[in-house]
């Protein structure tokens, strides 16, 4: 076992491990540790505790210090500039005419760079921007186009839910979300219902995913001959978190739709068969919408 704490070097940014050596840290508390890049400063959102070594990076940087007075002086100091850098170089970039959207810009704690984030729907040459950054400030200058995901993390807002979006309060990892889940949630299949203030598909759909397909795994399908208390029958829907069936039944001319808990039933014949093709349920035109919506996603975890 080994002694960590978890550490973030921006608000809900990715957390790492660190080793804290002989120091005891508390949640939220300034410390300076040693990185890649030399020290930075960081806050500690995981207290000291102890894991698996085979669970941690064999080698793990070290934390150096609580941050001091000094420290914490320079850490104001290098906010109060990134402020300033940022209208500044949104002037230039509108003097340059770049077709590109400034969304934060990052003083490294020591000194080493200054790092500007930026958005843009395609390549954008911006050699003349860098020039005009390095001339102002004396210092190595980085520009990193970031997903338009990353954008709305830095710049907050609220869902459809009306809470605070999952990426400015807790979410700290994008992970891949497909159409196939809201599918398998029984979810509109409308690019409006499911899609985020990013316009990517919505970070939430993936939460329950793992419970819904564990159950569709145990659960019959839609198109299914089955045997109920009231005679045999075909499956037309599946409550997956329920674990109920609308079952279809034959009587005579007539059909009848009773509701069964998947207990009371025996599978017949199974089928993969959906009741309603997708390409029925939604249209043409929100087909291409989900599809594109999809194929950004996919891009944006590679990029």
């Amino acid at each position: 076992m080994k002694n960590i704490v978890g550490i973030r070097f921006r608000k809900l940014g990715k957390i790492y491990f660190f080793d804290p050596q002989y120091l005891v840290l508390k949640k939220d508390d300034l410390v300076i540790v040693d990185t890649e890049d030399g020290e930075e400063i960081g806050i500690v959102a995981i207290p000291n505790r102890t894991l698996e070594e085979s669970k941690i990076p064999k080698e793990l940087k070290k934390v150096l210090r609580l941050a001091n007075l000094k420290d914490k002086n320079h850490y104001e100091d290098c906010k109060k500039k990134e402020k300033e850098a940022f209208e500044f170089c949104n002037s230039k970039i509108k003097e340059l005419n770049l077709k590109m959207n400034l969304t934060d810009v990052e003083f490294k704690f020591n000194n080493s760079k200054i790092l500007f984030y930026f958005t843009a729907d395609g390549r954008v040459d911006f050699r003349e921007l860098v020039k005009e950054l390095a001339a102002e400030y004396k210092n190595r200058i980085e520009l990193r186009q970031i997903g338009v995901r990353d954008e709305i993390k830095r710049l907050g807002g609220n869902g459809v839910c009306g809470r605070q979006l999952c990426c400015c309060s807790f979410l700290s990892d994008f992970e891949t979300v497909s159409i196939k889940m809201a599918k398998d949630q029984n979810l509109s299949l409308n690019p409006s219902k499911i899609s985020g203030c990013c316009g990517r598909l919505m970070c939430c759909l993936k939460y329950e995913d793992e419970v819904y397909q564990e159950k569709i795994k145990r659960l019959p399908h839609v198109g299914a001959i089955v045997s109920t208390p009231d005679g045999e029958g075909e499956i037309e829907q599946v409550e997956t978190l329920a674990e109920r069936i609308k079952v279809k039944i034959k009587n005579g001319e007539d059909y009848s739709h009773k509701k069964y808990n998947i207990s009371e039933i025996k599978v017949i014949k199974d089928s993969e068969k959906e009741a309603i093709d997708e390409e029925e349920q939604i249209n043409k035109a929100e087909l291409e919408e989900l599809e594109r919506l999809e194929e950004e996603e996919s891009n944006a975890k590679l990029n």
